[in-house]
């Protein structure tokens, strides 16, 4: 088969997906654990190159280097990091208290 075959593209859009939820799961879950943490410039490295060499090499293994599959392969990070952005929902606004009291400090 060819990899312009649409089945084959759309399960490497699949494997993109997945990987790209890996990726964005794996930053939340950093800095939500990462900001408690006593050292956490190695948690945030750490996290950095473990999740982006995964996602790289899955991605060059799933679209057989080819173009059109990491096309597709890329799509699938993207509906994935929106995916993600969802389910975790938005940033925790700080009150506006603490805000005014912020501008006022020294």
């Amino acid at each position: 088969m060819a990899m312009s075959d649409p089945v084959i593209l759309m399960l490497v859009g699949g494997a993109g997906l997945l990987l790209g939820v890996f990726f964005f799961g794996g930053l939340w879950w950093t800095v939500r654990w990462g900001v408690l943490s006593k050292r956490p410039a190695l948690w945030f490295l750490g996290s950095l190159v473990v999740r982006t060499g995964i996602v790289l090499a899955g991605m060059y293994f799933v679209s057989g280097g080819r173009w059109d599959g990491l096309l597709a392969c890329l799509v699938g990070l993207i509906t994935g990091r929106f995916i993600v952005t969802r389910l975790t929902g938005p940033p925790v606004e700080h009150s506006k208290s603490s805000a005014k009291e912020a501008s006022y400090a020294p």
